[in-house]
């Protein structure tokens, strides 16, 4: 067995612009200046709740819980209007294909919600390469993890025998947490520097290289 789980965003596909309209307007609908972009992109890879709670620090649970809703219906409106874009990063396609005919077993654990993971894979043609989908709808944030913990019990894997793939520290410190190997990528929303400090065997510079890392 070989488990290879994927955080989502920054790392498969390039959602920035909407994740950050779609913050925008949930701090706009509670009357609140808009945290800056690169605050927001650092708060990516956490669930909503906790994202907020980084961007608002002075905020409760409630208030937490009521801008996350109005993020997801404002993400969910601009989705429906096809304002939505979520491209896989160059070369990552060809990277799952050659990790699933390599024999590899593949998953993502991501802060996203199981509704929208599934529209962002099915929308990139890539969601039958998965066989465990782990989101923020079913478990605790990152770095706890129980994202990790269920995706190996359900590929039938040992902690030894996964690697976790991701872009920000979150992803690096929860595949620490699960005592996972944990690999970074220096595409996505935190420095390579960061992932290193928090726990990455290594931090790959394109899907090719991570590709070649994982097969040789």
């Amino acid at each position: 067995m070989k488990l290879a789980v994927f955080d989502c965003d920054g790392t498969l596909v390039d959602g920035q612009a909407p994740i950050c309209e779609a913050m925008e307007a949930a701090f706009a609908a509670f009357s609140l200046p808009a945290p800056s972009r690169g605050a927001i992109r650092r708060a990516v890879g956490l669930s909503l709740p906790q994202a907020i709670r980084q961007l608002l620090p002075a905020s409760g649970a409630e208030q937490q819980h009521a801008m996350a809703e109005a993020y997801k219906l404002s993400f969910r409106s601009a989705r429906e209007q096809g304002r939505v874009a979520q491209p896989l990063f160059p070369g990552i396609e060809n990277t799952l294909r050659g990790l699933h005919a390599a024999g590899w077993t593949l998953g993502v654990a991501t802060g996203m919600s199981d509704r929208g993971l599934t529209h962002c894979l099915a929308a990139n043609g890539i969601a039958d390469l998965f066989i465990t989908l782990q989101t923020a709808d079913r478990h605790p944030s990152k770095p706890h993890p129980a994202m990790l913990e269920q995706a190996l019990f359900e590929a039938g894997a040992q902690p030894a025998e996964a690697v976790m793939i991701g872009d920000t520290v979150y992803d690096i410190e929860m595949a620490g947490a699960a005592q996972v190997r944990a690999i970074g990528v220096d595409w996505g929303y935190h420095h390579p520097r960061e992932l290193t400090g928090a726990g990455a065997e290594i931090v790959v510079e394109s899907p090719e290289l991570l590709l070649a890392h994982l097969i040789a």
